[in-house]
């Protein structure tokens, strides 16, 4: 383990991306916040983590809610005394059914967990950042694959990934002036239980179903890592890591 006296928050963090990549941050030295819904989930990412997981805080709670964010960094500040990184990963898919049958309420779950809840957290994460002594920090927006290209039939999630490209260069903009890093990792085919079913098969752009490759997400927390741990003068603002045989580069 590195020393370090950082502290990161990350939402999303019971399982698949945020808890491997809270895990790898509690090796490296930092103190960890997460937050999500099922309290169960969360404490179980800190048990995984060993002894480093004495560093951990859990935070149960509704983050689609702006006043769940707000508890999430008070609570956070509370135990640790500031904040040095915020991942925004919370996130939720949609039934893949035809466009035309998606339900409205299909359509604005998605948006309060894929969108709002990484617009609540960030306002709380500059407020936090512009707070402090010496001022600043950092945010990695979770984006997607989708936010460059769709898959079928999955108009909610893909909307709410390019909305997520647009906060984040909006907020790198609006940074600056606060010392304020803000980038994204856009992700594909991580082997979580969400992604599972591509070894069975996904629907592809020509009408077919073929199963894709995924690449071990310890891939994408190391990743993450490298990421926050540089100087708050450098900054990767776009940063895509795939399985690399998944069918997103070319003609499928």
């Amino acid at each position: 383990m590195s020393g370090t006296d950082k502290v990161a928050i990350i939402t999303g963090g019971s399982g698949g991306i945020g808890r491997a990549t809270a895990i790898t941050l509690l090796r490296n030295g930092w103190s960890v916040a997460i937050g999500g819904r099922r309290a169960d989930a969360l404490e179980e990412t800190f048990a995984l983590a060993g002894a480093d997981g004495a560093r951990g805080l859990a935070v149960p709670g509704d983050l689609s809610t702006p006043e769940g964010c707000a508890n999430l960094f008070a609570k956070t500040r509370e135990r640790f005394g500031g904040v040095d990184l915020l991942f925004n990963n919370a996130g939720m898919f949609t039934p893949g059914v035809p466009f035309e049958d998606l339900t409205p309420d299909q359509w604005q779950a998605a948006l309060n967990i894929n969108l709002s809840s990484f617009f609540y957290c960030s306002q709380e994460a500059f407020r936090a950042f512009k707070s402090q002594d010496p001022m600043g920090g950092r945010i990695i927006n979770n984006g997607s694959i989708s936010a460059h290209a769709p898959r079928p039939n999955s108009a909610p999630y893909t909307s709410t990934k390019h909305a997520i490209t647009g906060l984040t260069k909006t907020c790198s903009l609006d940074g600056r002036k606060y010392n304020i890093a803000v980038g994204q990792i856009d992700i594909g085919n991580a082997a979580t239980d969400m992604t599972k079913k591509m070894a069975k098969g996904v629907p592809q752009a020509d009408g077919s179903t073929k199963p894709e490759p995924t690449m071990d997400v310890q891939h994408i927390a190391d990743a993450i890592v490298h990421m926050a741990s540089l100087p708050l003068d450098a900054n990767i603002q776009f940063m895509t890591i795939m399985a690399t045989k998944m069918p997103f580069v070319g003609r499928g």
